[in-house]
C-alpha cells in the first residue's frame, strides 16, 4: 500500500495516476474527496483530513509500505519556516514508529549551496528534510529547480500582453523541470522498496535555461513574440502582498528568487539520472500551447 498526501495537487494528482496505472494499491489523504477525479474515488482508498493532522496520519499511515509526502502551501502563514515544521510534526513521530516505511517528500535544490541568509521556501524545506530524516524513517528528498508549469500562472498575460514577468536576472541560466517528469521519480521510488537510508534525488531538466532562452522557445512556439520583464525583488514581493499572501509568504517567495540568482540551483551535476526527460520546447508544445490558445 502507497500513500499520497496532496492528491489533488499538480504533482501529487499525477503520482496517484502512475501508480494506479500499474495497478498499484493506493490510499489518498484529502480534505475533500469531491476533488479526486472519479477514477480515483473508485479505485483508491480515500482518508478524509489533513495530512498534518496526528490522527489522520496514524491511520493513513497504518500498513503502509511507502508514502509520498508533500507539505501543501499556505499563503497566509505568520510565519513559513514554522509552518512548513510544524505541518509535518505529527508525520516525523508516526514515521518514528514505522520501521518499515519508505518516505519520498517534495523539496528543493539548495543543500550546500544554500545562502547563510534565508533562502525562504528552499530554507523551510530543507529544514522539514531534517526533521523526517531524524525521525529514522529511510527517506528521499525530492531536489528540485522551478516548475515549468509554473508558467501556467502567467497564461493571460502571455496571450494578451505578449510578455512574461520574473524576478530572475535576464540571462541567468538555471535548470527548471516538469512536474510530469518528478512525478515518474517519486512513483518510480515509492515503487521501488530497495533503497533505505537517508539522501536526497534531483529532477533537473535536460538543459539550463535563462528567462531569455525561455521566452525565444515560447515564442517560436506560439508563433508570435513574447517579452521577458523583470520584476524588482521589492515589486515581485509586492506582487504576493496584493495578491494576499503573509507578510512571511512574500519574503519567503522574494528571499527564494534572490537566492536562486545567487547560484541557489547550481550544486547538482546533470547526469543521465538527474536529468528529466521533457525538454522546455517540448513543455511548450504539449501544454503551454494549448493552454494560451484554450
Amino acid at each position: 500500500m502507497i500513500v499520497v498526501t496532496a492528491p489533488t495537487g499538480n504533482i501529487g494528482r499525477q503520482v496517484v495516476a502512475n501508480l494506479l496505472a500499474r495497478d498499484t494499491p493506493v490510499r489518498v489523504v484529502v480534505r475533500d474527496p469531491d476533488r479526486l477525479a472519479g477514477p480515483v474515488r473508485e479505485r483508491a482508498e480515500i482518508v478524509v483530513g489533513s495530512h498534518a493532522d496526528p490522527d489522520v496520519v496514524a491511520k493513513a499511515f497504518d500498513g503502509a509500505d511507502a508514502v509520498f509526502w508533500l507539505v501543501p502551501p499556505d499563503r497566509q502563514a505568520p510565519d513559513v519556516r514554522r509552518a512548513f515544521l510544524d505541518f509535518t510534526r505529527p508525520a516525523a513521530r508516526a514515521f518514528a514508529e514505522a520501521e518499515t516505511l519508505r518516505v519520498v517528500g517534495v523539496s528543493a535544490l539548495g543543500r550546500g549551496t544554500a545562502p547563510a541568509a534565508d533562502a525562504g521556501l528552499v530554507t523551510a524545506s530543507l529544514e522539514m528534510d531534517d526533521l523526517i530524516a531524524a525521525s529514522g524513517v529511510a527517506y528521499r528528498a525530492l531536489a528540485l529547480p522551478s516548475f515549468m508549469d509554473n508558467v501556467l500562472r502567467q497564461v493571460a498575460v502571455i496571450r494578451d500582453q505578449g510578455r512574461y514577468y520574473g524576478p530572475s536576472e535576464p540571462g541567468r541560466k538555471m535548470p527548471t523541470c516538469a512536474t510530469r517528469d518528478i512525478a515518474a521519480v517519486a512513483a518510480g521510488l515509492l515503487l521501488d522498496d530497495t533503497w533505505s537510508g537517508v539522501d536526497q534525488r534531483s529532477v533537473l531538466g535536460p538543459e539550463d535555461l535563462s528567462m531569455l532562452d525561455e521566452v525565444r522557445i515560447m515564442s517560436e512556439v506560439l508563433g508570435r513574440p513574447i517579452e521577458y520583464v523583470r520584476t524588482p525583488l521589492d515589486a515581485f514581493k509586492a506582487q504576493f502582498l496584493a495578491a494576499g499572501a503573509s507578510e512571511s509568504t512574500a519574503q519567503a517567495m522574494a528571499d527564494m528568487a534572490r537566492a536562486k540568482d545567487e547560484g541557489l540551483d547550481a550544486g547538482v551535476a546533470r547526469t543521465a539520472e538527474t536529468a528529466g526527460p521533457t525538454t522546455f520546447r517540448a513543455w511548450c508544445e504539449e501544454v503551454l500551447k494549448p493552454a494560451v490558445q484554450s
